[in-house]
C-alpha cells in the first residue's frame, strides 16, 4: 500500500488525513510534515501519526500531498527536488500532488527536474466532514495509475473527478466557493422564516435539515437507472410544484428577482478572481 506524506497540518491536510485513517488506511502508511510544534503535538495525539519535518516525511513517501499556503510552497517543492533527483533502483518517483489554490501543474514542473509527476487538485471545505467535491488535473508527466490513485486517496472525503487544467478556474467558482453561496441562502432563508413568524431556532432547524434532505435526494438519483443528472434538479423541483401551489408562487418570485442572473455572475466573477490569483511558471 503507498506511503503518503501530508505536508502541511491545516484544516485541509488535516482533513485529508481524518478521512484516509477513516476510510481504513493504516496509520503506518501516513506521515505529517507540520512546523508548529504545537499544532505537530496535537496532530500527533489526535491521530497517533508520525508528525516531523519535511525532509523526514517525504522520504520513502509514495505521494507528496503539499497543503501549505502559497509562500512556503516553493520551500516544499524544493525538498522534493532533491528526493525526486537522488531517486534510484526500480523505485519509482513519488507524485507530488498539490492543493494549494492558484498553483498550476507548470509552475511546480518548472521547479522540478524534467519528468516529475504532477497532479493538481482543488477540494472544497466540506472535504473537513468526508463530504467534499475535489476536481483534478494530471501535469504532464504523471500516469493515468497515478492519477487514479490520487482520485482514491480524495474519495476517502468525498467525491473526485477528473478534469483538464484549464477547466480549474471554473471548478473553483462552482465548488471550491460554491459552500459559501449555500450558507448564504440558508441565512438568507432563516432570515425570511424570522420574517414570517418563526423563532431564529426553529427557522434554522428547518432550513438546514431542508437544505440537507434535498441535497441527499440529489445525491440518490446518482444511480445508474437514474436519468441524465444534469437534469435531476430540475426534474425534483418540478415534482415539488404544484400547479397553483404556494411553491409556485414562491418560485416566480425567486425567477423574478434575478436569481440565476445573480448566480451565473457570482460564478463568473470567481472564475474570473481565481484567473487572477492563478501563479503559473510564465
Amino acid at each position: 500500500m503507498a506511503r503518503i506524506a501530508i505536508i502541511g497540518g491545516g484544516n485541509m491536510g488535516e482533513a485529508l488525513l481524518g478521512g484516509l485513517l477513516a476510510a481504513g488506511r493504516p496509520v503506518k502508511d501516513l506521515v505529517v510534515a507540520e512546523q508548529y510544534p504545537e499544532r505537530a503535538k496535537q496532530l500527533s495525539a489526535t491521530y497517533s501519526v508520525l508528525v516531523t519535518t519535511v525532509a523526514d516525511a517525504m522520504e520513502n513517501a509514495d505521494v507528496v500531498v503539499v497543503a501549505v499556503k502559497p509562500p512556503d510552497v516553493d520551500t516544499v517543492v524544493a525538498e522534493f527536488a532533491k528526493l525526486v533527483t537522488g531517486a534510484t533502483g526500480d523505485k519509482p518517483d513519488p507524485v507530488l500532488v498539490t492543493i494549494v489554490a492558484g498553483v498550476t501543474t507548470g509552475y511546480l514542473e518548472s521547479k522540478l527536474p524534467a519528468g516529475a509527476a504532477v497532479v493538481r487538485v482543488m477540494p472544497n471545505t466540506p472535504v473537513k466532514v468526508g463530504a467534499g467535491a475535489s476536481a483534478l488535473c494530471r501535469g504532464r508527466f504523471a500516469t493515468p495509475e497515478q492519477v487514479t490513485q490520487v482520485a482514491e486517496l480524495f474519495e476517502c472525503v468525498g467525491s473526485a473527478a477528473i478534469v483538464p487544467e484549464d477547466q480549474l478556474d471554473a471548478v473553483t467558482a462552482v465548488s471550491g466557493s460554491g459552500p459559501a453561496y449555500f450558507f448564504l441562502l440558508v441565512e438568507a432563508l432563516v432570515d425570511a422564516g424570522v420574517a414570517a413568524g418563526l423563532s431564529r431556532p426553529v427557522a434554522t432547524d428547518l432550513a438546514v435539515q431542508t437544505m440537507a434532505g434535498s441535497a441527499q435526494m440529489l445525491l440518490d438519483e446518482r444511480g445508474d437507472s437514474a436519468p441524465a443528472l444534469d437534469t435531476t434538479a430540475a426534474r425534483l423541483r418540478a415534482m415539488v410544484t404544484s400547479p397553483g401551489g404556494t411553491t409556485a408562487a414562491a418560485l416566480r418570485e425567486l425567477e423574478s428577482g434575478g436569481l440565476r442572473t445573480a448566480v451565473d455572475r457570482a460564478v463568473q466573477a470567481a472564475k474570473t478572481r481565481s484567473e487572477q490569483l492563478r501563479i503559473t511558471s510564465e
